[in-house]
């Protein structure tokens, strides 16, 4: 008895057509993706990014065109280091190996540097001063000293010559110029006068003047408990040269107080101008 394993009726003839089925799936599946496909996709054929960071944009397509590769604009940035339109930032990274006719993307410099507004530095340390002009991008440039007990303080900052106000929008990237003190002062000065002064507003003057409170006299026997004291006497005087951190001594008592000594010495002028009359 004959079997004939290619009718389809039979388990034979579907186990063959079955095989050639997957078979024909099989020899396309190859054909396609070993063949076909990386024809078309240059499979296999690769490029190295070249470094295009601080290239023009006029001269990106034609050098990105002559290495098969393309290019879009991703965002732009701000640096003083380029000129306007250069690229500062590329993906994929210089060095990376890509296929041909792939997109890389840029980050281009912009035309007009975004400004903002300057912090106040003043009274603040030159160290502190660095830092904050580093954070927001600005550069420090030079270093004026000037006569100040406080070394390295700075008292003025300075954009092209001109003081500049705290607040003050300023071009991204500027450089300010800083004055600061020389830790030395002044080398002498004359002293202004406390004499009947409140000993709080002669404590505000000689912060200002950078001089110190010496010594507080008081006069012998005097109750000071819930007065308000003046100052009736100063040393040095009023007039006197004095340097900056000199300590400066008071003699406070009541409001309208006279200094008993200085009382004598009026009247003893007095007396010798009625002997000279």
């Amino acid at each position: 008895m004959k079997f004939n394993f290619f009718k389809s009726s039979s388990l034979g003839g579907l186990l063959i057509s079955l095989g050639i089925t997957v078979s024909t799936i099989l020899i396309i599946a190859i054909l396609y993706f070993y063949i076909y496909l990386p024809a078309v996709t240059n499979h296999g054929e690769s490029i190295t990014v070249p470094d295009l960071k601080g290239m023009n944009l006029e001269e990106l397509e034609t050098f990105l065109t002559q290495h098969d590769l393309r290019y879009a604009v991703n965002d732009s940035a701000y640096s003083s280091e380029y000129p306007p339109l250069a690229v500062l930032r590329q993906f994929p990274q210089a060095g990376a190996q890509v296929k041909l006719n792939r997109v890389i993307y840029v980050s281009l410099n912009r035309i007009a540097p975004p400004t903002l507004p300057i912090p106040d530095l003043v009274d603040r340390s030159l160290v502190n001063a660095d830092v904050v002009l580093k954070s927001i991008e600005l550069k420090r440039g030079r270093i004026y000293y000037e006569p100040s007990p406080f070394r390295n303080l700075v008292k003025e900052m300075r954009h092209e010559g001109k003081k500049i106000e705290p607040g003050t929008r300023i071009t991204k990237g500027a450089t300010i110029d800083l004055v600061v003190g020389d830790g030395n002062g002044p080398a002498d000065f004359k002293i202004g006068n406390l004499l009947g002064d409140a000993l709080e507003t002669a404590k505000f003057k000689l912060m200002g003047w950078n001089l110190h409170l010496g010594s507080i006299q008081i006069p012998a026997g005097m109750d000071t408990t819930g007065m308000e004291p003046f100052v009736y006497k100063q040393y040095p005087m009023p007039g006197d040269s004095v340097r900056v951190g000199d300590p400066i001594d008071l003699w406070i008592g009541p409001k309208g107080y006279v200094d008993p000594e200085e009382e004598e010495i009026d009247e003893t002028e007095g007396e010798e101008l009625e002997t000279k009359d």
